[in-house]
């Protein structure tokens, strides 16, 4: 942004007159046949002006060209500022729904093998078989082997959001809080109009296309002759002492005309070249529009979906819950045999861990809607 902005002055330069001093001293000797040598010394201190007419608009619309790249620039950094808080957000609850999911199979874990110490005594007590154990040994272990690999893709995430956020990775950690516990964001989509001055990535192309139109007007103007005044200014003496006097002042006023005639094709190349640039970029933009209605509309699909699909799963949890407490008392009174548990405990560790993914997925969802939106970024700030 810092080099669109100055690139705005270096364009924007031609427009005003330039100024430039010199000073020079020298000491010249000259032969002359009659006189013989002469030796003496002179000295010049001057002040010099140029000024190019813009009378048919490059030099302004070269500035124009600047300015809104520079536009551009701001939109571009809004860009990246809301993908990244895009990726922050999405990478925390990843962290968040991972450590749930760890939690919710280590209690299942421990559940677990506390039904299998009860399945021992019971088989010690000729209630249960040695199949019985051998069946919850084996959820056991599914369960036990299950956690590892889940840890694993915690500090993964948890070492992603260390770097989105500029820290070290080592010792980096987050707040305990349940994906439950967070409140989801109100986002009204509002018109479609609306989405086209709410997306900083639909500003920067159309940014990208007034500086091409702009680059179009410089390059034809160069086809015309370029108009240019010159002046000069100052004192000149062979005496260092008499330099400034009235005397020794002079000038020079100029003015110049050049008209392109041949350069190889050079200046038709250029203008042709801008008008091909202001093509692609119309596409692009065309392409830039499309794909935001086409990104809110996919984000607002997945925010309906998933919360139609959070509030059925949280029933199944419910269920799976009921059942397995239920199975839990009939296999204490002797009602039912044990793997009728081991199926309902599957079913409520499958139900949670399912949960858990879909709250990730509720969030995600709504995350990618609030960038689809363009997030709450103002177009009049930035301007």
């Amino acid at each position: 942004m810092r080099q669109a902005d100055a690139l705005v002055r270096v364009n924007g330069a031609p427009l005003l007159p330039s100024l430039d001093a010199a000073g020079a001293a020298s000491r010249q000797r000259v032969r002359q046949p009659a006189a013989g040598s002469l030796l003496y010394n002179e000295f010049s201190a001057q002040l010099s002006t140029s000024y190019e007419l813009d009378f048919w608009g490059k030099n302004r619309a070269r500035r124009a060209a600047a300015v809104a790249n520079a536009q551009g620039s701001r939109y571009d950094r809004t860009t990246v500022a809301l993908t990244t808080e895009a990726g922050v957000a999405s990478t925390y609850f990843s962290v968040l729904e991972l450590s749930e999911r760890v939690a919710i199979a280590q209690a299942n874990l421990q559940s677990a093998s506390m039904t299998l110490e009860g399945i021992k005594l019971q088989q010690t007590a000729g209630v249960a078989t040695a199949l019985d154990v051998a069946q919850q040994e084996t959820v056991v272990a599914t369960l036990s082997a299950a956690i590892p690999p889940l840890e694993d893709a915690r500090q993964h995430a948890l070492d992603a959001l260390a770097i989105l956020v500029g820290r070290v990775p080592q010792g980096f950690a987050v707040s305990s809080t349940s994906l439950a516990q967070l409140s989801e964001p109100v986002i009204d989509p509002g018109l479609p109009s609306e989405l086209l001055q709410r997306r900083p990535d639909v500003a920067e192309a159309e940014a990208q296309l007034r500086a091409a139109h702009a680059d179009i007007v410089a390059a034809r103007a160069a086809f015309f002759p370029s108009i240019e005044l010159t002046g000069a200014g100052g004192f000149e003496s062979t005496a260092f002492q008499t330099l400034f006097q009235p005397g020794s002042s002079v000038y020079q006023i100029a003015a110049g005309l050049t008209q392109p005639i041949f350069h190889g094709g050079a200046v038709l190349g250029q203008y042709q070249f801008s008008k091909a640039r202001y093509s692609e970029l119309v596409a692009d933009y065309h392409k830039a529009v499309i794909s935001a209605f086409a990104n809110t509309e996919d984000a607002l699909s997945a925010a309906r979906s998933t919360q139609t699909q959070l509030e059925r799963e949280t029933v199944a949890v419910a269920k799976a819950q009921r059942a397995y407490e239920i199975a839990q008392t009939q296999m204490h009174a002797g009602t039912v045999n044990i793997l009728t548990v081991l199926n309902t405990e599957t079913a409520l560790f499958a139900a949670q861990d399912a949960l858990a993914q879909v709250r990730y997925a509720r969030l995600a969802a709504l995350v990618e809607l609030y960038k689809s939106l363009g997030g709450g970024w103002d177009s009049n700030k930035e301007d």
